[in-house]
């Protein structure tokens, strides 16, 4: 199978969509009946995203094989409704470690090995791999950070090799329009400068794609178009929307899909987005609100937000919200404002369900310990992700079971009831300070018990979610907190991990030790979302 490449870069500035864009192009072409997949190239040294900070990287999403990734593939499995590989997000760390240890191994003859042109021959290597293994009609690639960083010239040579040796590549450039307060007026100038940047580098765009605020005016397409060597119809705009999955039918309106394929000298089929259409029409319509608040720490980057931080928790309770027909107005919520002052304890009131999304370390966690606690008091529907199971079973060990000391041996090591430990295998790894992809990841199983919330969830005996932990609930204490009234209602196949608890008596009282969100989709809502939102319908 000949496998069609479409490349996706950017300009301007860093954020300006070119996931998302990508995602929409590789949903349309998916809609005209091909196979479809998605390559994300980021320009670190880091091997992986698991050793990046979320508040400046944004999430780490979990791949199903254990891939610890840029939170692009997060956003391409939620549009193509595909789960994709670990070796779909290629970092420049991994180019050159493989291109050294090749030539350790003397698997390059002898030969002097240089950058050009074996950094860019392994990219190109890793690229078509991916393509066979998938059996992709279409790749979309996209090339991380901004035109102009020299950091990711070597990729880029990479694929303008791939255009000149007759591969089928197209370049799809996505660039900021500003509108600066002052003047009010569209600014091409910085589209312009970064298409000579991609020009010196070899590489002529097939298509401009415009971010702006507002939609793009034929003037300033008319500009782009002389300015940057671009036809006007291949000038596709893409103002601001209000949800990420207006894009694609956004592009079909402006026949981006039937333009791409007619450079592939392929034919298109009209009519294919009616069921995503449906989909956005309906979302538009909603007004029945649900309020959510999620408890965290990975928000704050100076003054601002990051909430890419926790981009699938947020999607997730989208797509659950949306299938109950109704719409998420959702709050971020710094648990150590509790630490400080206990009684702000009772705007959780305030919510009709609550999340305690996962993470790592000592910061903010007693301030969520309280938050679960008053959850579970006061019959607030609460969904705990990972870290927040942990910290539930902390919680009803304190103050249900009375067993004051109870913590993490993650936050305190000499704890005198450590309910929460490390595996056991995991210990020397610590130890040894190896800390990137050696936790438990990618999908593992659990079995679940029958006549329990989780199961009529699942709706199954034995489920697949996916994971990113090193602690686990302690064998040692699961007897004490069973007597007091706390459901395991999911373990793992061999019956030793805790994958799920739960309070029958509760509303909604449910966490799991996995991450369901990296699974959700449109149309699809993750199981937990699905039944917390609907919890929190029923409150209402």
């Amino acid at each position: 199978m000949h496998t069609k490449f479409i490349v996706v870069t950017g300009g301007v500035l860093s954020g300006v969509g070119k996931g998302t864009v990508t995602a929409s192009v590789g949903r349309l072409i998916k809609n005209q009946g091909y196979s479809v997949t998605a390559v994300k190239i980021d320009p670190y040294i880091n091997i992986d995203a698991g050793t990046m900070r979320p508040t400046e990287h944004g999430e780490v999403f979990v791949t199903e094989d254990g891939g610890e990734t840029d939170q692009d593939l997060g956003t391409y499995e939620r549009f193509l409704d595909v789960d994709l590989l670990k070796e779909q997000n290629i970092t420049t760390g991994q180019v050159y470690e493989t291109v050294i240890h090749k030539e350790r191994n003397l698997e390059y003859n002898g030969k002097c090995v240089e950058v050009i042109p074996h950094i860019p021959m392994e990219v190109k290597r890793r690229i078509k791999t991916v393509c066979e293994k998938q059996k992709a009609e279409f790749c979309l690639v996209e090339v991380g950070g901004t035109i102009g960083d020299y950091q990711n010239v070597l990729f880029l040579e990479a694929l303008r090799e791939m255009r000149l040796e007759g591969e089928g590549v197209i370049f799809v450039h996505v660039g900021y329009l500003p509108i600066p307060n002052n003047l009010g007026e569209m600014k091409t100038k910085p589209m312009q400068r970064s298409v000579r940047d991609l020009n010196s580098i070899g590489i002529q765009p097939d298509f401009l794609v415009t971010r702006s605020s507002k939609p793009l005016d034929d003037v300033r397409k008319e500009k782009l178009s002389l300015f940057c060597n671009v036809k006007p119809d291949d000038v596709i705009s893409c103002p601001d929307v209000g949800y990420i999955y207006e894009v694609p039918p956004l592009f079909d309106r402006q026949t981006f899909c039937s333009k791409i394929l007619a450079k592939f000298g392929m034919k298109y089929k009209q009519g294919t987005m009616k069921e995503w259409d449906s989909m956005i029409n309906k979302i538009k319509d909603l007004t029945k609100e649900v309020r959510i608040g999620i408890i965290g720490k990975y928000f704050d980057i100076g003054n601002f937000t990051l909430e890419d931080s926790y981009i699938s928790v947020i999607e997730a309770i989208k797509h659950a919200c949306w299938s109950n027909n109704a719409k998420p107005k959702i709050a971020w919520v710094d648990s150590k404002q509790f630490e400080k002052d206990p009684k702000t304890l009772s705007k959780l009131k305030e919510f009709d369900g609550i999340i305690i999304p996962g993470g790592f370390g000592s910061s903010g966690v007693e301030g969520k310990i309280d938050a679960i606690g008053y959850a579970r008091k006061n019959n607030i529907p609460f969904l705990g992700l990972c870290y927040g199971m942990q910290l539930a079973v902390i919680e009803f060990a304190r103050n249900v079971c009375g067993l004051e000391d109870a913590n993490s041996t993650e936050i305190n090591k000499n704890t005198k009831h450590p309910v929460i430990d490390i595996l056991p295998e995991q210990k020397k790894i610590v130890e040894e300070c190896r800390y990137g992809a050696t936790m438990r990841l990618g999908a593992y199983k659990a079995k679940l018990r029958k006549g329990t919330k989780v199961h009529s969830l699942y709706g199954k005996d034995e489920i697949s979610e996916r994971h990113r932990h090193r602690y686990e609930v302690n064998p040692d204490y699961i007897e004490k907190l069973e007597k007091k009234g706390l459901v395991f209602p999911g373990r793992s196949p061999n019956g030793v991990l805790m994958e799920f608890i739960e309070l029958p008596e509760h509303p909604y009282f449910v966490a799991t030790q996995a991450h369901p969100e990296f699974k959700s989709r449109p149309g699809k809502p993750a199981p937990l979302f699905d039944g917390l939102i609907k919890a929190c319908l029923n409150r209402k």
